[in-house]
């Protein structure tokens, strides 16, 4: 996926088998104000409202205010706190026990209690369905999950892991009522039952609402009375219209650069704000090691010293995102400019050429690149054929761009037949683990037939058992230079996020950072 820091952090550091975490913030939900619901457009669709089986951004949207976890990350957050716990930490040194206390009086919105039961049924739920590219790949490393009492949950990992109390965080730790869903197969009925701040009281191919959960007992205050949640399904223009009519109140994920830069020119005459928030998304150029022409050293480094990612930016994306010079984004721990340093940031004609004569290329080097914009996004196409023609008016190389839709591209990739294509990803949670181990890891997800074996059997280990996240920025440092000198995937750019917003509409900025956490109770109208 995902596939995204200014609040009071609480460490989670290994050996605090007393003390461990404890909970902040107010106990129980509600409306902050009598105030009207929010209607919130995006051009995702909500592919699952099963937490077993969704693993994409308007998934995990839904997720979040609908379900809680044991804990999660507040507004500007890059830590963890405690949600629907108490308290949370490792029991252990190795940490490779993690124990949580429930929070008193927890109930899901149909009136059942939540208890340790739940916890345990909804990990084990999700990982014996283990939907095909769904969340339990983010659980690999754990062994068992038991239940001591109705209040505490013990969690045995099969090998140390510093960021599972990230990872339970996220989306993949929804805790669902197990009286409600089945433990073999995922519930098909558009319904979900959760304890979190909302209700999803309806659910269709056009729209969702949700009400408060007046049972809510965690973190968040509810500051509107409900939420309705439109679907434009990559029907941007549609999207823009809705807000500049005002059919909407938050235009949110899907505007073109080009619509919020129109829109920025006449946000005051039009009644409405730009929100520009920070973001860990981004997105890269894969190659397939085993290819022709991409899997030579030469070609790859010939490209990457003639990417000009500020010309790409400026012209595609009109200043949204900004270039991208290394697999850990800014704004996360380890991030450093390998590619930078490597290649530079302005292309260099001359280095290419001796790369590609190296590698042993007569001619030009003929390549596809590969995009799929009913994922991604329309511009991808644009930026592809941006690149392509990058790469074509230097003479070293004659590139062209394939677009097809993302079922039968994902296929493709799996299958071999690309040499060079597109990949976005917005994270799970915000750390530099998710930048590395699912792209470098076992079964990576990129599909493109790379291993190094220092960065799947030192580093990402090594890192993975680290409690103090800043002592990995060496490490992670270390496999970015690798990445940058071996290339089998080329940094293009980190996304900035924005929102569209009436101007009665406030406290959007908090749902827009790192975390990727969109926080429905955040928002309200004036």
């Amino acid at each position: 996926m995902k596939l995204r820091n200014q609040w009071l952090t609480v460490p989670l550091t290994s050996g605090l088998a007393a003390t461990l975490l404890t909970g902040c913030g107010s106990e129980t939900g509600g409306s902050a104000k009598d105030s009207d619901s929010v209607v919130v457009g995006m051009s995702d669709d909500v592919l699952a409202t099963d937490p077993a089986s969704g693993y994409d951004p308007g998934s995990w949207l839904l997720f979040n205010n609908v379900f809680q976890s044991l804990l999660s990350f507040p507004k500007g957050a890059t830590e963890p706190e405690p949600e629907a716990a108490r308290k949370c930490g490792f029991s252990d040194q190795q940490a490779k026990v993690f124990t949580c206390t429930l929070r008193d009086g927890l109930k899901f919105s149909n009136g059942n209690s939540l208890t340790s039961k739940d916890v345990k049924y909804s990990f084990d739920r999700m990982r014996k369905i283990d939907v095909e590219g769904g969340p339990a790949t983010m659980l690999s490393m754990l062994d068992t999950v038991t239940t001591p009492n109705a209040k505490t949950v013990v969690f045995k990992l099969k090998f140390p892991d510093a960021t599972f109390p990230s990872k339970i965080a996220s989306g993949a730790g929804s805790i669902v009522d197990h009286r409600e869903y089945p433990m073999d197969e995922l519930r098909t009925d558009g319904e979900a039952v959760g304890s979190g701040p909302y209700k999803l009281d309806s659910f269709s191919k056009d729209e969702a609402q949700f009400s408060v959960n007046s049972r809510y007992q965690g973190t968040a205050k509810t500051r509107n009375d409900g939420v309705t949640l439109r679907f434009f399904k990559n029907d941007r223009k549609g999207l823009k219209q809705a807000i500049t009519d005002h059919e909407i109140d938050v235009a949110y994920r899907g505007l073109a650069a080009a619509d919020i830069d129109d829109i920025e020119k006449n946000a005051s005459d039009q009644k409405m704000e730009i929100i520009e928030g920070t973001s860990a998304e981004v997105q890269h150029l894969v190659f397939n090691m085993k290819d022709p022409m991409a899997g030579k050293s030469g070609v790859r480094k010939a490209i990457a010293y003639l990417l000009d990612r500020e010309a790409l930016v400026d012209q595609v994306y009109q200043g949204t995102a900004t270039p991208l010079y290394s697999i850990v984004p800014a704004g996360i721990g380890g991030h450093n400019t390998a590619f930078f340093d490597t290649y530079g940031a302005r292309p260099q004609r001359d280095k290419a050429a001796a790369a590609l004569n190296q590698a042993g290329i007569d001619g030009k080097a003929k390549l596809t690149l590969w995009s799929t914009p009913s994922r991604y996004g329309p511009a991808t196409d644009q930026e592809l054929r941006a690149i392509a023609k990058q790469l074509n008016a230097s003479g070293l190389f004659e590139a062209d761009v394939k677009s097809v839709e993302f079922e039968q591209y994902e296929k493709d990739i799996k299958a071999g037949k690309y040499g060079v294509y597109v990949k976005g990803w917005v994270p799970d949670y915000p750390d530099p683990d998710n930048f590395t181990q699912p792209f470098f890891g076992k079964d990576n997800v990129l599909s493109n037939n790379y291993e190094n074996p220092t960065i799947t059997g030192k580093i990402i280990p090594n890192t993975a058992a680290q409690s103090d996240r800043t002592s990995t920025d060496k490490d992670y440092g270390r496999l970015q230079n690798i990445v940058a000198e071996e290339l089998p995937i080329l940094p293009v750019w980190q996304a900035k996020q924005y929102a569209v917003v009436r101007d009665n509409v406030y406290g959007v900025e908090s749902c827009l950072d790192a975390s990727t956490v969109f926080r429905f109770w955040e928002i309200s109208k004036g």
